[in-house]
């Protein structure tokens, strides 16, 4: 039975990695990163309708890129693994009902999934009054994805270890015209690539704010990906293209909407086009 139905939807922003950089890996197989968080204004939406029965499910996907989330089960859905892990961590006997307008595209490198998560933890840990701080809520989403606490602390910065360790960092502001060629790459196959490299140095903050680093696993993605490849080759005529984690997205690098959205009406109908502002801070944060 729902006792609640709270009709307000929640942000779960995107984030774009400036630069990626491999830097070893561990003996448990995840690696060890340096990169650069920037989140983004492209949004999926979530909704929480409470329930005095204990059950956590998940209503149907709505949105621009729910069809790629056709066969995912409840039991694989991060935002109910998170509800999931909240409720036993607090002992609430609450459950929950959630939906999920899903704008980011699946697969791409955008951390939708782990965003949903991070929103799934922070919006319920307030609702079921669990009382948890951001860095327990960060450390039980450790345990669904790399990516996850840097959504539940809601900020950009720099992220070591295996992204878990955060810096917010006071980054230009800029905008941005994201591409997803519509492939979907899963993260675990580029990371297993055993041509990726695995020893970039680690750099102090100046000197990689400076150089403004790459992305290690492009290579990797161009070789399998030839759609990526294209989509790369496309946008850097206008602009330097990068890669945004395991891809598949790419994105580049404007001072101005205007020039962004210039460039990405002329995108080829094949791919798909975001036109995106740079945030300091989770739209999340200035909900909460």
């Amino acid at each position: 039975m729902i006792v609640s139905d709270p009709q307000r939807w929640w942000p779960a922003p995107a984030k774009l990695n400036l630069c990626l950089h491999v830097t070893s890996r561990r003996a448990d197989g995840y690696h060890e990163l340096q990169t650069i968080f920037q989140l983004i204004s492209l949004t999926d939406q979530l909704s929480f309708e409470l329930r005095d029965d204990g059950r956590i499910v998940r209503l149907d996907y709505e949105g621009a890129a729910a069809d790629a989330l056709s066969g995912v089960g409840e039991d694989q859905d991060l935002s109910v693994r998170a509800a999931r892990a909240l409720q036993l961590r607090t002992g609430t006997t609450s459950g929950v009902a959630i939906r999920i307008r899903k704008n980011i595209p699946v697969g791409g490198g955008l951390g939708g999934g782990s965003s949903d998560a991070a929103t799934t933890l922070v919006v319920l840990n307030a609702l079921w009054h669990g009382g948890l701080s951001s860095d327990e809520l960060a450390e039980i989403g450790m345990g669904l994805g790399a990516d996850v606490p840097v959504f539940v602390r809601g900020f950009s910065g720099l992220g070591e270890g295996v992204g878990e360790r955060l810096m917010p960092l006071e980054l230009p502001d800029s905008w941005f015209l994201v591409i997803h060629p519509r492939v979907s790459i899963p993260t675990r196959d580029v990371f297993q690539a055993p041509e990726l490299t695995r020893n970039s140095p680690v750099l102090t903050i100046p000197a990689l704010l400076a150089f403004g680093g790459r992305n290690d696993c492009e290579p990797v993605v161009r070789q399998h990906y030839p759609e990526v490849a294209a989509a790369l080759d496309w946008l850097g005529r206008y602009a330097p293209a990068r890669l945004t984690g395991t891809g598949s997205c790419l994105f580049a690098r404007f001072a101005s909407a205007a020039e962004a959205e210039r460039i990405a009406a002329r995108v080829p109908d094949v791919w798909r086009a975001y036109v995106v502002q740079g945030l300091a801070e989770s739209p999340l944060r200035q909900s909460l």
